[in-house]
Formats: structure tokens, sequence, C-alpha cells
């Protein structure tokens, strides 16, 4: 379960359209993650811009970075962003006595 000020943290790192579009990239490729070369060719971003954006996510605890020799491979942190998402709807329905999980099936 996540503290307020780590949700915080989390939703202000992917308050901007680049570092959104970024998780989502890291998410889509999955574990075994990606180096900061394969997320440029797959943003375009300037590798300075790049650099910021991931630098921020680490920082929010939504992607990890491991270096292996030179290389730094970059991870979603999948139980952070899952935490992350819960946090929104951990008191989902709660003032709705007559249908506390309605709120799952519709959208």
């Amino acid at each position: 379960m996540l503290t307020s000020k780590e949700a915080t943290r989390g939703f202000a790192a992917i308050g901007s359209k680049p570092r959104l579009d970024m998780l989502r990239v890291l998410i889509r490729a999955g574990p075994k993650g990606l180096t900061v070369g394969q997320i440029q060719a797959r943003m375009g971003l300037p590798a300075s811009t790049l650099a910021h954006h991931l630098r921020l996510l680490a920082a929010s605890g939504l992607i990890v970075q491991k270096r292996y020799s030179r290389t730094v491979v970059n991870q979603a942190a999948f139980r952070h962003i899952k935490a992350l998402a819960s946090y929104l709807m951990e008191e989902c329905c709660l003032d709705d006595e007559a249908d506390q999980l309605g709120c799952f099936e519709t959208a």
C-alpha cells in the first residue's frame, strides 16, 4: 500500500506526456526492459531530454534502472505501477451502500 506522499510523487512523474509515453513504452517492453538507446529509437527524443525524464521516473519509483557493465537497462516497476493504480481505487464506492462494486463494472 502506498502512502499519499508516494502516490503524489508517482502521479507527478507521469504528469507530462513524454514521461507517460515513456512509461507506457517500458510497460509494453515487459520485464526485460529497454536500454536508453532503444527507448530513444522508439520515442525520437534527444538524449538529454530522455535522461531528464528517465531520472524523474526512476526517482518516483515507477522505473528501475539496472547497470550491466556499460549498459543501463530501464524496466517498468510493475508492482509500484499496480500499487499506484490501486491507490486510486482503494476506496472505490465505499459511500455507495447499494452497490459497492458497481464502479468496477462501468466503463
